[in-house]
C-alpha cells in the first residue's frame, strides 16, 4: 500500500543522501519503491531495465517477467512511442492488457536527453494521489543518476548488442578498435546483407502485452539479433531473408519497415543507419505513403531532396517564373517538366507517366522551351532543371509525390532491382 504521507522531507533526505554517498541505479530505485509503496522499473532508452524494486508478494507476471528477462516487451516499448504525453515530456498513466494494474509512465531527461524511463504500478488505486512535486523530485535524481551511469567512459561493454549500440552511436575512433572487441563474439565472423529498421509508433496487436512481435520476429527471421534502438527496432537481415514474410508482419502488427542499404562493412553501420533512420522518418511522414515495407534505395531521391529543402535560393530564376504560373493558372507544367527530363525526353514514356495525351504534352514542351525560355535543347542544363524543378514539386507537393511508382511493398536486396 502507498505511504499516507508519502516524501516528506526525512525521506527526501534519504533519497538525496544515497544519491550522494552510494552512487548506484539499483539502490535508489529500492530507496524510491520503498519510500513510495509501489513496484517499479527503471528502464533506459532502450527499454531494458536499469533497476527494479517489488516486494516478495508481488506476482504481476508482466512485471516479474520484465525483471527477469531484462527488458520490457516491445508492445509496452509501443505504447511509449504512441503515448502524447510522453512524448511531449509528461507523464502518463497506460494499462497492459495482460496486467490488471494501471501503470504510471515518466520520462526521464537529463540535460536535455531523454535517457529511459520510470515505470511503476499502481497496485491499489491512490497513485494519482502523489504531489507532482513528489514525482519531480524522484525522476530528477533517478535521471541524473542514469545520466552518471551511462556517461561513465570506463563502463565495459558486456554484451554483443552493447557494442553494436556503442558502434551506431559512433563510439568507436577505428575499425581496428572495434574489430578488437569483437572479438569472442558472433561479430568476429558475421556477414549480413543489410538491416531493417521497424517503427513502433503505430504498432498495433490483438496480442498488445504479450510477447508476440519478438517471438514473430525470431520465429521468422532467426539470425536478426534483433534489439530496441532509440525506440525503433534493429535487426539484421541476410541475404535467404522472405521479402514475404517481411512483408506480412509489417501488415498484420501496422508496422513500418525500411530496409538499409547493403553493408559491406559492419564498421559502416552508423552511415548507413542515418540513411534508414531518415527514410523510416519519410515513410512515416503523415502525407506520404509508400506502403509498409520500403527500402532506402527506393527513397533515395526524396532523401536527397529533404536536404536540399529550403535552399529555394538554388533554383533558377526561370523555373520560379514557371511555378508561379502554376500556382496562378493551376496548371501543371513543372510536373511535366519533371516527367519529361526524368523519362530521358521521352515522350511517349511522359505521356504514359502522367495518363495525358501526347498533344496535351508538345503544347506544354512548347510552352516551356519558347514562352518560359526554359533550355530544353540543351543536355547539360538538365541536371540543373531537374534539381530546381524537384525542390519546388517538394515544397507544392510534398514527398509523396516522390513516392516509389507500382511496387511500394517491394524489397530489393542490394545491387538488385525490382
Amino acid at each position: 500500500m502507498m505511504n499516507e504521507a508519502p516524501f516528506g522531507s526525512s525521506e527526501i533526505a534519504v533519497l538525496l543522501n544515497d544519491f550522494l554517498l552510494n552512487d548506484d541505479i539499483a539502490g535508489l530505485a529500492a530507496d524510491v519503491g520503498r519510500l513510495l509503496g509501489y513496484p517499479l522499473l527503471v528502464i533506459n532508452d532502450t527499454f531494458h531495465v536499469a533497476a527494479s524494486y517489488y516486494p516478495a508478494n508481488f506476482t504481476d507476471s508482466v512485471f516479474i517477467n520484465a525483471v527477469k528477462l531484462g527488458e520490457i516487451t516491445y508492445e509496452a516499448g509501443a505504447l511509449i512511442s504512441q503515448s502524447e504525453s510522453l512524448n511531449g515530456g509528461c507523464a502518463d498513466y497506460i494499462k497492459l492488457s495482460d496486467s490488471p494494474f494501471l501503470r504510471r509512465f515518466a520520462p526521464l531527461t537529463c540535460s536535455g536527453v531523454r535517457l529511459g524511463y520510470l515505470i511503476c504500478v499502481d497496485t491499489d488505486g491512490c497513485m494519482a494521489d502523489i504531489p507532482l512535486q513528489t514525482w519531480q523530485t524522484v525522476e530528477r535524481v533517478l535521471a541524473k543518476q542514469l545520466f552518471i551511469e551511462v556517461s561513465r567512459i570506463d563502463k565495459p561493454l558486456e554484451t554483443t548488442e552493447e557494442i553494436l549500440m556503442h558502434l551506431l552511436d559512433g563510439g568507436f575512433p577505428s575499425a581496428p578498435y572495434f574489430k578488437l572487441q569483437t572479438i569472442n563474439t558472433y561479430l568476429a565472423d558475421f556477414h549480413p546483407a543489410a538491416f531493417a529498421l521497424i517503427d513502433l509508433s503505430a504498432y498495433h496487436s490483438k496480442y498488445l502485452g504479450k510477447r508476440y512481435l519478438k517471438t514473430e520476429i525470431y520465429s521468422c527471421f532467426s539470425d536478426s539479433h534483433a534489439f530496441v534502438y532509440h525506440e525503433n527496432i534493429f535487426m539484421f537481415l541476410h541475404n535467404n531473408y522472405s521479402r514475404a514474410e517481411l512483408t506480412a508482419m509489417a501488415k498484420e502488427f501496422q508496422l513500418k519497415i525500411i530496409v538499409s542499404d547493403e553493408i559491406e562493412n559492419l564498421f559502416d553501420l552508423p552511415s548507413l543507419y542515418q540513411a534508414a533512420h531518415d527514410a523510416l522518418e519519410l515513410m512515416t511522414y503523415g502525407q506520404f505513403s509508400c506502403g509498409n515495407v520500403c527500402s532506402v534505395s527506393q527513397l533515395r531521391t526524396p532523401l536527397m531532396l529533404k536536404r536540399l529543402e529550403g535552399n529555394e535560393n538554388i533554383i533558377p530564376p526561370k523555373l520560379r517564373e514557371l511555378a508561379a504560373h502554376d500556382r496562378k493558372k493551376e496548371t501543371q507544367y513543372c510536373e511535366t517538366l519533371y516527367t519529361y527530363l526524368t523519362c530521358s525526353c521521352s515522350l511517349k514514356k511522359t505521356c504514359d507517366m502522367l495518363f495525358t495525351h501526347r498533344n496535351t504534352i508538345l503544347y506544354r514542351i512548347k510552352r516551356i522551351r519558347e514562352d518560359f525560355g526554359i533550355p530544353l535543347d540543351d543536355p547539360a542544363s538538365h541536371t540543373e532543371i531537374l534539381i530546381g524543378t524537384s525542390l519546388i514539386l517538394l515544397k507544392t507537393k510534398g514527398p509523396f509525390f516522390f513516392r516509389p511508382v507500382d511496387t511500394p511493398n517491394c524489397i530489393p536486396m542490394p545491387d538488385t532491382e525490382c
